[in-house]
Formats: C-alpha cells, sequence, structure tokens
C-alpha cells in the first residue's frame, strides 16, 4: 500500500521510495529510509499528510506520499 492509503493514527513500516533521486536522498537525510517506522499524524482527503519519522514530525505532500510504499507495523 501507498503512503497514501494510510490512516491517520496508524503505524507503517516503509517498504520503498519510488520517488526522484534528489527528492529520495532529501526525505532520507530527514529520516525516512526504507525499514524505518512512519506515525500518520494527521491526514486530509487529497492533501498533505503529517507524519512524524524518528521524532520528527513533517508534512509531506499528495504526490510524494502516493510513491512511498509501507506495510502495516505489528
Amino acid at each position: 500500500m501507498t503512503l497514501q492509503e494510510g490512516n491517520a493514527g496508524s503505524r507503517y513500516i516503509v517498504e520503498k521510495l519510488e520517488l526522484p533521486v534528489t527528492l529520495e536522498r532529501r526525505l532520507e537525510a530527514l529520516g525516512l529510509i526504507e525499514g524505518s517506522f512512519i506515525s500518520i499524524l494527521r491526514k486530509k482527503r487529497h492533501g498533505a499528510i503529517v507524519i512524524k519519522v524518528r521524532g520528527t514530525r513533517f508534512a509531506v505532500g499528495f504526490g510524494i506520499s502516493t510513491h512511498i510504499r509501507v506495510a502495516k507495523a505489528q
């Protein structure tokens, strides 16, 4: 599933980033790498998603969130 398909209040594990290299490197610098845990704090239908990764909160736009593959964390 993609990050955009996730639900607010849930926790996920990043499986794959399918983004342009420069954008992927920027997200990796913020701690968003394969295998890291993501918590979705807030979500708008076709807008930004506020996520928490390694203690840092930031917003990811619709275009980016549709290219981040995640799996439900246990």
